[in-house]
């Protein structure tokens, strides 16, 4: 999934959030140091996006990166079987195996059950924080 390149104050350029989702469900959190160069990592991570979209299952993807190369990218799935057949789809395969050899410098996953999910946007004219608690 893509690293979201950052603007000079750190911020990603045209993102939003996803989500939030109707609990329960899984977040897979990737978070890895890239090498210096692309070595073909751009063009993968964009096949790797349409792919895991069409996934039964894949609800969404929020992503950032670091000019310094730290990329955390959080993929959210309905259940277990969804993150599964992500991690045994071929391709997907292919993909983390040249990630560890040619990508990555250090990498660390992390599966979790997320049970309270809740959002909010900004009210425009009255300048305050909606939703959450």
């Amino acid at each position: 999934m893509t690293d979201h390149q950052l603007t000079d104050q750190g911020t990603a350029e045209a993102a939003e959030p996803v989500g939030p989702f109707e609990p329960p469900y899984y977040s897979v959190v990737f978070t890895a140091r890239r090498i210096e160069g692309d070595h073909g990592y751009a063009e993968t991570s964009q096949r790797m996006d349409e792919l895991v979209e069409t996934l039964p299952g894949f609800l969404g993807v929020d992503s950032a990166g670091t000019p310094g190369g730290l990329g955390i990218t959080v993929a959210y799935f309905r259940d277990l079987d969804a993150i599964k057949a992500w991690r045994d789809d071929p391709e997907h395969r292919v993909a983390r195996k040249r990630g560890r050899e040619e990508w990555f410098e250090r990498y660390v996953v992390h599966v979790g059950k997320v049970e309270r999910s809740y959002g909010g946007r900004r009210e425009a004219e009255a300048g305050v924080a909606g939703g959450g608690e």
